[in-house]
Formats: structure tokens, sequence, C-alpha cells
């Protein structure tokens, strides 16, 4: 049988001297046989095939980890470190974990933290980091080296990265960052300098495409959990009570489906990817109604993107965008909790009803990383150090079906992570929910 197996190609450092990788001097480490990574070494896209279709092809990565020869000096290493957009659990750990393995792995000793995102590699004054500053910065939500949105001026940050003599750049960022990492690298080809730079990808929401989850994730559904247990006190503790907690996912419903179904407390998921309509036979209104009749309270969980299309909104509204360039969206918890409000009124007047709503956002994203997320974390960090000091560039480190490949920054910063309504996963919320498919009753 002929090996369809295509390798997706990876960006490589030119005119750089091979050299022994300065791990096998480590105490640390005892290098043997399977430790080093081979050319030939790749992560399959896909685990699960049918094998009655042979002809399919079958996308690998290359696999990340440490490489028996790398192609930087490390006493020549001049590192930086940026974190750019949202909060996120885990920023610091990730901080952290790049300077300690620079560090100890590879005697790396000028690692730079930049200020404020993107802005700041032409605005601000970097900071110089090391193991003993950074120590205890895991313990700690946000981001100690602070971050911001836009500021994305291409010629002034690759001219910084030259002037300044950065060769090796780490970017810390959501979607949009990484689509900014691809200019910069693509930048940094064209003018042939001889730096590697590598994505790290950071979105609380889960949003980010062909990589397994991104960092923070977790934590976020952790937390989550106290939101929706705090709503349901709330709404079992009233008369016709309903709890209404709005989660983050703009795009994505990922952390509202996972909070569910570890929460079991709720009644009705709502997520960008699955439209749902409020009035007439099938709706939400109708589905809340029989829930209190039966259980006398409700639980309604929604991510910040769901409904958006059906809130009511100006022109101006509908033009507006944030620094990022992503849509302002409105609040749709606010507009939920109003339409409930005016719905019972004009359909049980004079009849308790208490709706309380819960935004856990800010809580959410600005703790630290719990211990999971504070492990991949650091398996994060250390793969993206080994493939740099390799000499690979342009490319972002993560699992794949359980095993960190390096993937193109391109494919990355272009794919999305939505969640398949089609999937057995999402039956399973409805299965404990037990709230209706609003999309098909619509079409119906």
């Amino acid at each position: 049988m002929a090996d369809l197996t295509s390798i997706r190609d990876l960006p490589s450092l030119t005119g750089l001297h091979h050299r022994r990788n300065p791990l096998e001097e480590n105490p640390f480490f005892r290098p043997s046989h399977g430790f080093y990574i081979a050319p030939s070494d790749v992560v399959l896209s896909q685990v699960v095939y049918d094998l009655s279709d042979a002809s399919k092809p079958r996308v690998a990565y290359h696999r990340a980890g440490p490489r028996r020869e790398i192609l930087y000096e490390p006493s020549s290493v001049k590192a930086a470190i940026v974190t750019c957009g949202g909060l996120c659990p885990g920023m610091n750990t990730v901080i952290r974990e790049l300077v300690v393995g620079l560090w100890e792995l590879y005697g790396v000793r000028e690692i730079y933290g930049i200020p404020a995102g993107y802005r700041g590699f032409y605005s601000m004054e970097a900071v110089e980091l090391n193991p003993k500053l950074v120590h205890n910065w895991h313990k700690r939500g946000g981001t100690v080296l602070a971050t911001s949105r836009g500021g994305f001026d291409l010629s002034k940050i690759v001219d910084a990265i030259q002037q300044t003599g950065y060769n090796q750049v780490y970017i810390i960022g959501g979607d949009g960052t990484m689509r900014g990492a691809v200019k910069i690298f693509d930048e940094v080809s064209r003018r042939k300098l001889k730096v590697g730079i590598t994505g790290i990808p950071k979105t609380v929401d889960n949003d980010v495409g062909i990589i397994d989850r991104s960092f923070g994730f977790q934590t976020a559904v952790e937390m989550a959990q106290e939101a929706i247990s705090a709503a349901h006190v709330e709404a079992e503790s009233a008369v016709n009570g309903i709890g209404l907690v709005k989660l983050m996912g703009r795009s994505t419903g990922h952390i509202a489906l996972h909070a569910t179904l570890s929460s079991r407390d709720v009644d009705c998921c709502l997520i960008p990817e699955n439209g749902f309509y409020l009035e007439g036979k099938g709706g939400l209104f109708e589905f809340l109604e029989q829930r209190l009749k039966d259980h006398g309270h409700a639980v309604l969980v929604v991510a910040e993107g769901a409904g958006q299309e059906i809130i009511p909104r100006n022109e101006a509204q509908k033009q507006e965008r944030d620094e990022s360039g992503n849509l302002v969206f409105l609040d749709v918890g606010v507009w939920l909790k109003s339409a409930l409000k005016e719905w019972w009124e004009r359909e049980h007047p004079r009849e308790l009803f208490t709706v309380k709503y819960i935004d856990p956002t800010y809580m959410i994203r600005a703790v630290p990383a719990n211990a999971t997320d504070n492990l991949y974390c650091t398996l994060l960090a250390h793969s993206s150090i080994h493939g740099v000091m390799a000499g690979y560039t342009g490319f972002v480190s993560g699992p794949i079906n359980g095993n960190y490949a390096y993937i193109p920054l391109g494919e990355v910063a272009q794919t999305k992570n939505e969640v398949n309504t089609s999937d057995p996963k999402w039956a399973w919320v409805r299965s404990v929910t037990n709230q209706p498919d609003f999309e098909t009753n619509f079409k119906g």
C-alpha cells in the first residue's frame, strides 16, 4: 500500500552552524535512546481512520521535543517574550517556564520581557528576566509583563527586533495575536534575518484550531462551576427563580459546553454554534415555562457570542470593532435578563419571578492556572524552546491527540476550533439539560 502521509513543512533557519545539544552535559538529564526527536518522528492529525477508504491522505506534523543538534550558540541568544490580548490563566506560568527553560536547559542568559503587548517592542523598555525574578510568577493571575490589544505596527515591531538584536521571539496570544505573528515571521523572512519566531496560543475560549486545547481552558471550566453553583442556589431559593450565567466564548461555546457537562445543574446551554429563538412553539420561553412549572427553578448558561444575531442593535453598533478588529458584541446576558422579565410580566402578571444574573468573566480569566494547566504550560514552553533552539521558526507548539507537535503558524492562525453540534458531545449536553433542538424547531 502506498504511503499517503503528508508531512507539513516546517520553516527552518539557514546559515547557522549545527552544534551539539547542551542537554548532553546537563546534570538533570540522562539522554538515552529515544530521548532526542528524529526528523522522521511525526504526529498524525487524526488517529481514527476508516480502513475501507485507503485513498484518504493522512496529515502529519513534526513531533516536538529536543533535537540531538541545535543551531544556536546559547551564549549568542537574545530572546524576547511578549504577551498580547486579553488575560488568561497560565500566562505567567508560560513566561516563567520559558525563562527557566532557556536558562537551565540551554544556558541562555539574555532573556527579555516585552511590556504591554506588541506596542511594547517599539514604545517601552524591555525587562530583563532571570529565574530568580520569575520564580513565583506561576502563582499569580494575569501577566506580570502587562498586555494590551492592538498596537500592531509591523514595520516598527520588526525594526525594533532587528535593532535590539533579538534572535528568538516567543509570542503568547490568541488568534489575532497569531495572525500578527505570521506577519512578523513573513517580514523577518523577507529581510533575511536569522530570528526564530514561535507562537504559544493563548485563548481561554479554546477556539484555537488543530491543537487539542489551549492553555487556561481547564482552569476556566473549573472556575465556571462556582458561578453555576451560585446561580443554582439563587434560583432554587426563589419562587420561579432563574439563574442566568454568562460565560466567555465569543465565537465558540467550549467553556459553556464543558461547564454544563461538569455541573449537571444546568437546564439550558446556549452557544454561538447553535442558534436559538425566544418566542413561539419550541422556543426558549416555552421550554423555561415548562421547566419552572415542573421544578420551580431553572439555570441557564449562555456563551457571550450566542444570540448576537437576534439582539436588537443600531447601525453604529453593527460596525463597531475593538482594537483587535473583532466585532464588539452586545451583552447577551443583560439582554436576556431583560427579555425574560418582560416575557414573564406579559404572560404571568402579578406572579412572583426572579432572574439572578451572574457574569464571572473577569473572575475566570484573572485567576492563576490550576495544577493541570500549570503542567500544560510547562510542556508548551519547553516544546517551543526545543524547536527554536533546533532552528525551526514560524511554528506553534501544541498537543495533537495527546502528542506534542510543531505546527506552521499560518495553519493555526487560519483554523478555528468550533463546537461541532453534530458531535455526540453536543447530544450529551442536550441529554443532560433536556433542552430542545432550537435550530431544528425553528427550521421546522
